[in-house]
Protein backbone atom coordinates (compact mmCIF):
# COMPACT_ATOMS: atom_id res chain seq x y z
CA UNK A 1 0.00 0.00 0.00
CA UNK A 2 0.84 3.84 -0.53
CA UNK A 3 -0.36 6.79 1.25
CA UNK A 4 -3.30 6.51 -0.26
CA UNK A 5 -6.97 5.54 1.07
CA UNK A 6 -7.29 2.17 1.68
CA UNK A 7 -10.28 1.03 -0.07
CA UNK A 8 -12.93 -1.19 2.03
CA UNK A 9 -15.49 -3.18 0.77
CA UNK A 10 -18.60 -3.67 2.64
CA UNK A 11 -18.83 -7.12 4.49
CA UNK A 12 -22.01 -8.06 2.58
CA UNK A 13 -20.17 -8.91 -0.87
CA UNK A 14 -17.11 -11.12 0.73
CA UNK A 15 -18.95 -14.32 0.22
CA UNK A 16 -19.21 -13.67 -3.80
CA UNK A 17 -15.34 -12.32 -3.63
CA UNK A 18 -13.87 -15.44 -1.92
CA UNK A 19 -16.02 -17.63 -4.52
CA UNK A 20 -14.46 -15.88 -7.37
CA UNK A 21 -11.23 -16.74 -5.78
CA UNK A 22 -11.77 -20.44 -5.61
CA UNK A 23 -12.58 -20.27 -1.94
CA UNK A 24 -15.17 -21.47 0.15
CA UNK A 25 -17.82 -19.53 2.11
CA UNK A 26 -16.70 -21.96 5.69
CA UNK A 27 -18.24 -22.12 9.24
CA UNK A 28 -14.58 -21.43 10.29
CA UNK A 29 -14.79 -18.01 8.02
CA UNK A 30 -17.84 -16.93 8.68
CA UNK A 31 -16.75 -17.15 12.55
CA UNK A 32 -13.74 -14.77 11.84
CA UNK A 33 -16.37 -12.47 9.81
CA UNK A 34 -18.36 -12.42 12.86
CA UNK A 35 -15.36 -11.73 16.06
CA UNK A 36 -14.28 -9.06 12.90
CA UNK A 37 -17.54 -7.64 12.60
CA UNK A 38 -17.77 -6.78 16.46
CA UNK A 39 -14.11 -5.65 16.44
CA UNK A 40 -13.28 -1.79 16.38
CA UNK A 41 -9.75 -0.38 15.87
CA UNK A 42 -6.44 -2.88 16.43
CA UNK A 43 -6.59 -6.41 17.13
CA UNK A 44 -3.88 -9.03 17.09
CA UNK A 45 -3.73 -12.07 15.01
CA UNK A 46 -4.21 -14.24 18.17
CA UNK A 47 -6.66 -12.23 19.93
CA UNK A 48 -8.87 -12.79 17.01
CA UNK A 49 -7.52 -16.67 17.70
CA UNK A 50 -8.72 -16.36 21.14
CA UNK A 51 -12.25 -14.85 20.51
CA UNK A 52 -12.76 -17.07 17.69
CA UNK A 53 -12.22 -20.22 20.61
CA UNK A 54 -14.25 -18.90 23.00
CA UNK A 55 -17.17 -19.57 20.40
CA UNK A 56 -15.37 -22.62 18.66
CA UNK A 57 -12.87 -24.34 20.62
CA UNK A 58 -11.81 -26.25 17.46
CA UNK A 59 -10.52 -23.29 16.08
CA UNK A 60 -7.02 -22.95 14.75
CA UNK A 61 -4.65 -20.60 14.09
CA UNK A 62 -3.84 -21.30 10.49
CA UNK A 63 -7.92 -21.00 9.12
CA UNK A 64 -7.80 -17.45 11.27
CA UNK A 65 -4.32 -15.95 9.53
CA UNK A 66 -5.21 -17.74 6.87
CA UNK A 67 -8.82 -15.81 6.32
CA UNK A 68 -7.22 -12.53 7.37
CA UNK A 69 -4.65 -12.76 4.51
CA UNK A 70 -7.32 -13.29 2.16
CA UNK A 71 -8.86 -10.45 3.91
CA UNK A 72 -6.22 -8.33 3.80
CA UNK A 73 -5.72 -8.79 0.11
CA UNK A 74 -9.23 -7.91 -0.90
CA UNK A 75 -9.30 -4.35 1.17
CA UNK A 76 -11.12 -5.44 4.46
CA UNK A 77 -8.33 -4.72 6.65
CA UNK A 78 -4.74 -4.12 6.63
CA UNK A 79 -1.80 -4.99 8.91
CA UNK A 80 0.50 -2.68 11.07
CA UNK A 81 3.45 -4.09 13.57
CA UNK A 82 4.01 -2.26 16.70
CA UNK A 83 6.81 -1.49 18.40
CA UNK A 84 7.76 -4.79 19.26
CA UNK A 85 7.21 -6.35 16.06
CA UNK A 86 3.19 -7.08 17.72
CA UNK A 87 1.55 -7.59 14.60
CA UNK A 88 -2.01 -5.91 14.57
CA UNK A 89 -5.34 -5.77 12.01
CA UNK A 90 -7.34 -2.82 11.68
CA UNK A 91 -10.87 -3.98 10.45
CA UNK A 92 -11.94 -1.92 7.88
CA UNK A 93 -9.89 0.84 7.69
CA UNK A 94 -10.95 4.47 6.26
CA UNK A 95 -7.71 5.35 4.99
CA UNK A 96 -3.96 4.63 5.52
CA UNK A 97 -2.23 5.57 8.57
CA UNK A 98 0.76 4.97 10.46
CA UNK A 99 1.47 4.83 14.78
CA UNK A 100 3.52 6.53 17.13
CA UNK A 101 4.20 4.75 20.25
CA UNK A 102 5.69 6.12 23.68
CA UNK A 103 8.58 3.54 24.75
CA UNK A 104 8.04 4.68 28.03
CA UNK A 105 4.19 4.25 28.98
CA UNK A 106 3.07 1.99 26.04
CA UNK A 107 0.56 3.96 24.52
CA UNK A 108 0.04 4.38 20.79
CA UNK A 109 -1.71 6.78 18.58
CA UNK A 110 -2.56 6.71 14.58
CA UNK A 111 -1.21 9.23 12.73
CA UNK A 112 -2.73 9.94 9.37
CA UNK A 113 -0.83 9.75 5.74
CA UNK A 114 -1.12 13.43 5.71
CA UNK A 115 1.03 13.75 9.41
CA UNK A 116 3.81 11.27 7.70
CA UNK A 117 4.28 13.41 4.47
CA UNK A 118 7.16 14.59 5.26
CA UNK A 119 8.99 12.13 6.03
CA UNK A 120 7.45 9.92 3.14
CA UNK A 121 8.62 12.90 0.54
CA UNK A 122 11.67 12.96 2.08
CA UNK A 123 12.55 8.72 1.29
CA UNK A 124 11.01 9.24 -1.38
CA UNK A 125 12.74 11.92 -2.99
CA UNK A 126 15.91 11.57 -1.36
CA UNK A 127 16.47 7.50 -1.61
CA UNK A 128 13.81 6.36 -4.45
CA UNK A 129 12.12 4.33 -1.43
CA UNK A 130 8.42 3.79 -1.25
CA UNK A 131 7.30 4.01 1.92
CA UNK A 132 4.14 1.75 3.07
CA UNK A 133 2.42 4.12 5.53
CA UNK A 134 0.41 1.30 7.53
CA UNK A 135 3.52 -0.15 8.47
CA UNK A 136 5.19 2.83 9.84
CA UNK A 137 5.49 2.95 13.90
CA UNK A 138 7.29 5.68 14.74
CA UNK A 139 8.65 5.20 18.76
CA UNK A 140 9.90 8.03 20.93
CA UNK A 141 8.65 9.08 24.03
CA UNK A 142 5.48 10.75 24.48
CA UNK A 143 4.85 14.54 25.63
CA UNK A 144 3.62 13.34 29.37
CA UNK A 145 6.24 10.89 29.73
CA UNK A 146 9.16 13.83 28.68
CA UNK A 147 7.11 15.96 31.08
CA UNK A 148 7.35 13.73 33.77
CA UNK A 149 11.05 12.58 33.35
CA UNK A 150 13.82 12.55 35.89
CA UNK A 151 16.60 14.45 34.48
CA UNK A 152 20.29 12.07 34.21
CA UNK A 153 22.73 13.22 36.56
CA UNK A 154 25.79 14.77 34.68
CA UNK A 155 29.13 12.65 36.11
Amino acid sequence: MTETSVSAPRWHELREQLRARGLRWTPQRRLVLDILGGTHGHVTGSEIVELCREKDPETTPSTVYRTLDVLEELGYLCHSHGAGGREEFHVLPDAEHAHLQCERCGQSWEIDAGDARGLVTSLRTGRGFRVHVGHLTITGVCADCASNATPTPSR
